[in-house]
């Protein structure tokens, strides 16, 4: 355990950095956006561009692993909005089981998973942020928009995430890395050491920028809100979420599908990481209430510090 908590501790330690210099007046909240900006437009999509590029063109392409983890993402996100729909509008009930499902890949995840179990994680971690970028988030959105009378809003409201995702540029960067990855490419020499370097950033740039974010989303809210209404859901995320992935790929396994172990235990880890940041910005644009998915994302990235690392001792 400790040997995982010495691996573990410094990203988490990134994480808590932003949040005090947020939280301290040393990072200004105006300049988070541009943070936001520089990872999501630069950095993280030159990295999953490299790993897409160094993963063989099967493991992007896993149907197994697209199979179990949509299975999994489906059932946390009817059994939440199930669950959640007696005490709040189907607005926050789709959000609030988007954060349940969606794992902080991208700023975290990819980093993480590389460093503990090495690049041969990167296949089925990358192939499962496209499946919560793409499939996860705009079925949640749909959902959200079932308050409206008549159902009107719904297939406008997937449109629009469709469009939102098109100008995404991480689905890009990793349709592109796969596509290089097919063909063979390799990137001019000063282009790939430019690439590394942006790709070399993303790791700390985003950890920090989640503390920033979380630190900003608390600042900003004045609030009451009972504990009832995000901490069962952050706990559900880090414990229910790897139990069910773990469960359904041991049964896949003892059918005969041909899952690797070291994959489903990649499948494993990506379902206890904590809850995406990013689900708090979609939660703004959409009306819903984003100080209670703050509190949710930043419940489970610090119990997660904890239970992660628990996790991790317990699979590898």
């Amino acid at each position: 355990m400790l040997s995982v908590l010495l691996i573990t501790f410094p990203f988490f330690a990134l994480v808590a950095c932003g949040f005090v210099a947020t939280w301290r007046g040393v990072l200004p909240q105006a300049a988070i956006p541009g943070l936001n900006a520089f990872v999501l437009y630069f950095s993280l999509p030159c990295m999953l561009y490299r790993f897409g590029a160094q993963t063989p063109i099967a493991q992007l392409l896993d149907a197994n692993v697209i199979l179990i983890y949509l299975l999994c993402a489906a059932v946390m996100v009817g059994v939440t909005v199930a669950l959640t729909r007696r005490r709040v509008g189907w607005n926050d009930a789709a959000f609030g089981a988007l954060v349940a499902a969606f794992p902080n890949t991208g700023f975290m995840g990819v980093p993480m998973l590389v460093a503990l179990l090495g690049a041969q994680s990167a296949g089925p971690v990358i192939l499962s942020m496209a499946i919560d970028m793409i499939i996860t988030t705009s079925v949640c959105i749909a959902l959200s928009r079932l308050d409206l009378a008549g159902g009107q809003g719904v297939w406008p409201a997937v449109r629009n995430s469709l469009k939102g995702m098109l100008s995404n540029p991480m689905p890009w960067s990793i349709a592109l890395g796969g596509l290089a990855s097919a063909m063979g490419w390799v990137l001019p020499g000063p282009v790939d050491k430019t690439v590394a370097m942006l790709a070399g950033a993303a790791s700390p740039v985003a950890l920090f920028t989640i503390g920033a974010v979380l630190a900003r989303s608390q600042m900003n809210s004045s609030e009451r809100i009972s504990a009832a209404d995000y901490v069962p859901i952050a706990l559900a995320k880090l414990t229910i979420h790897p139990l069910l992935v773990w469960g359904v790929g041991l049964a896949a396994i003892a059918l005969g599908m041909p899952l690797q172990r070291e994959t489903l235990v990649v499948l494993v880890l990506l379902a206890a990481l904590p809850s995406a940041s990013n689900v708090s910005l979609l939660t703004e644009r959409y009306g819903a209430h984003s100080g209670r998915i703050a509190r949710i994302i930043l419940v489970s990235t610090a119990l997660a510090f904890l239970t992660f690392s628990w996790v991790v001792a317990l699979l590898t």
